[in-house]
């Protein structure tokens, strides 16, 4: 249940595992959109490209005989999870989180506040999240976080048109970006540099950024990477007030936005006027997972929003061999199909096949059906 990195990869490790005089295995990956990779999709930064030719190695895992696509299912809507669980012989459980957590103070539900997964969502043109904020009066903006998200967000506000023309960001919401009056980014953290989550080459390219110029107060970084850390953490750690204290000797000014690191800063309240736009990046929740023999979780909804994808790749094969261990002995149910057609890979197909072409007439990697109702159409053919 769920058709991200997580639920793929828990696929991989099925197939893998069971190569071996392993059981023959049906496996279903069932997701709530018609379209496949979960946040690789709509949660990875529409600029990193990079990130997201994983999806290549996904794409394999549909082709093979034994695993079917089954999107546009809906927990609540189509079957309960009591349903499923009792209809396959194992469920595992790859949903995700993706409630933004709440910071917790007052202010916090004015209409210029936004989580991080509804504001990226947008710029990747989930169906659930079509609307954006009005950034058309968003001159100060402040990113709360400290981590590769808030960098995200942070540089997806600051890029010009130009650094953005090969992404698959909305067109709407690039369009949006480039025309807003932004001044200033402040990205504001409770704890001090050397606490910082950021990786390395992410931090790094905000200092390369063609309209904004970073910067730090210099005093904030007489810090050291602590000393207890384990020592790839460490040199992280090491590294990023490196490239923190290259940003101290920026000058002000030097280019249109500013780019501003606020540590050791902890939002008491969020007021009208101070701020055009916030942002929160602190994390996600999720909703309560299922429970019952033959039943399984991975990825985040397993061990909290934390790690990054190809993290999930040990997560699930590990999951997969305990999934394995169940079946062994098992009699298998059997073979009537528990569900309703959904989308599925020819599917999947039609659509991606759409926005490719869309995106190759402007010159970017793919542009996005963001609706359900065209998502479904161009999929049913």
């Amino acid at each position: 249940m769920g058709a991200g990195p997580s639920g793929f990869y828990a696929a991989d490790g099925l197939l893998r595992g069971s190569s071996v005089s392993g059981p023959t295995l049906h496996i279903d990956i069932i997701d709530r959109l018609p379209t496949p990779f979960g946040l690789v999709r709509a949660g990875v930064a529409p600029d990193h490209q990079g990130t997201k030719a994983i999806v290549r190695q996904f794409e394999k895992l549909l082709a093979q005989p034994n695993v079917r696509f089954r999107g546009n299912l809906e927990i609540g809507r189509d079957k309960t999870w009591d349903e499923i669980i009792a209809a396959y012989d194992a469920t595992i459980v790859a949903t995700g989180m993706v409630l933004d957590r709440k910071l917790g103070v007052p202010g916090e539900e004015l209409p210029h506040v936004w989580g991080s997964w509804r504001f990226v969502a947008w710029l990747n043109g989930h169906p659930d999240f079509r609307t954006g904020p009005d950034l058309g009066v968003v001159k100060r903006v402040a990113v709360i976080g400290n981590g590769n998200v808030a960098l995200d967000v942070a540089r997806l506000l600051a890029k010009s048109a130009d650094e953005m023309a090969k992404s698959d960001i909305v067109p709407e919401a690039g369009a949006a970006i480039a025309a807003a009056p932004i001044e200033a980014i402040d990205i504001i953290g409770r704890r001090g540099p050397e606490h910082a989550s950021f990786t390395n080459n992410e931090l790094a390219e905000m200092g390369r950024l063609s309209r904004a110029v970073a910067l730090v107060d210099a005093k904030a970084l007489e810090a050291t990477a602590p000393a207890d850390d384990p020592t790839p953490e460490r040199l992280r750690k090491t590294k990023n007030l490196d490239t923190l204290r290259a940003f101290a000797g920026n000058t002000a000014g030097a280019k249109p936005i500013a780019l501003r690191f606020l540590f050791h800063t902890t939002p008491a309240e969020i007021r009208q006027g101070e701020y055009d736009l916030v942002v929160t990046c602190i994390g996600y929740g999720g909703t309560e997972l299922p429970k019952g023999e033959g039943v399984f979780a991975v990825g985040w909804a397993r061990r909290g929003p934390s790690g990054t994808i190809p993290t999930n790749r040990a997560d699930s094969h590990a999951v997969a061999q305990q999934v394995l261990a169940w079946l062994k002995d098992r009699v298998p149910r059997d073979g009537v199909d528990p569900l309703p057609p959904g989308i599925d890979a020819a599917g999947w197909q039609r659509i991606d096949k759409a926005e490719i072409a869309a995106g190759a007439a402007e010159g970017r990697p793919r542009i996005k059906l963001t609706d359900w109702a065209s998502l479904l159409k161009v999929a049913g053919g």
